[in-house]
């Protein structure tokens, strides 16, 4: 029986998404000034970081990709956005080719991740590439973190009410990740824990919260106790 997570919420409303019926709350991420602030800052910081960080770090970063290992320098994956809709999700790929991308996790000591991507992974600059994500509108650059479909199915099963996560856009980052729960999904805890922390940003987000979670998640790389590999 799935495990459903609760809250004190106002009164809500359910509506189907692509056959999954969602209890939504009206909360600040829903109005339309505060979405339209939400998008300038995302906007904003992106366009800075490509001009100014990007525009040659991404280079840099391909071309050490491109002489440790064959194949693209981007991985591309399918991911629920926003109502569910999928989206490609851009990361710098860190694992030689394989069939199992899209359908295993990443574990400690995985061979299939290469040289170069265990250090990608370890700092989570694998993950850049997702500002193109979100200057084309699929994502933000704070939000519940989106997962592999596949994954997505599984953990809907067991937590009732998962994809309400999905009721706004995927971020880069997200207050699970600022908090810790970073890497491989090991066990019901830790989805579940993410879940619980993704729906309280969801009915509490503010401009404040999201630059909170941008430092909290700089100050949490830096002491990474190891869960991201």
């Amino acid at each position: 029986m799935p495990s459903t997570i609760t809250e004190r919420k106002p009164a809500a409303k359910s509506i189907n998404l692509k056959g999954k019926y969602l209890r939504i709350f009206p909360v600040a991420m829903f109005d339309e000034s505060q979405q339209m602030l939400k998008r300038i800052f995302d906007v904003t910081l992106s366009l800075g970081l490509i001009l100014f960080v990007f525009s040659w770090l991404f280079p840099l970063i391909g071309i050490i990709i491109k002489f440790t290992s064959s194949g693209p320098v981007f991985f591309q994956q399918l991911r629920h956005g926003k109502d569910n809709v999928p989206f490609f999700c851009y990361k710098f790929r860190t694992m030689y080719i394989n069939d199992q991308a899209d359908t295993k996790q990443a574990i400690k000591d995985d061979p299939r991740i290469t040289y170069i991507g265990k250090f990608l992974r370890k700092s989570s600059m694998d993950e850049l590439p997702q500002f193109l994500n979100v200057i084309k509108g699929e994502m933000s650059i704070v939000g519940p973190r989106p997962h592999a479909m596949p994954m997505n199915y599984k953990f809907s099963a067991e937590i009732d009410n998962f994809m309400y996560r999905h009721t706004v856009k995927p971020g880069i980052t997200g207050l699970a990740q600022a908090k810790g729960f970073r890497g491989e999904t090991k066990d019901f805890y830790d989805i579940y824990s993410r879940c619980k922390l993704d729906i309280f940003y969801v009915n509490n987000w503010s401009p404040i919260l999201d630059i909170k979670i941008i430092v909290w998640t700089v100050f949490s790389l830096l002491v990474d106790k190891g869960k991201a590999y």
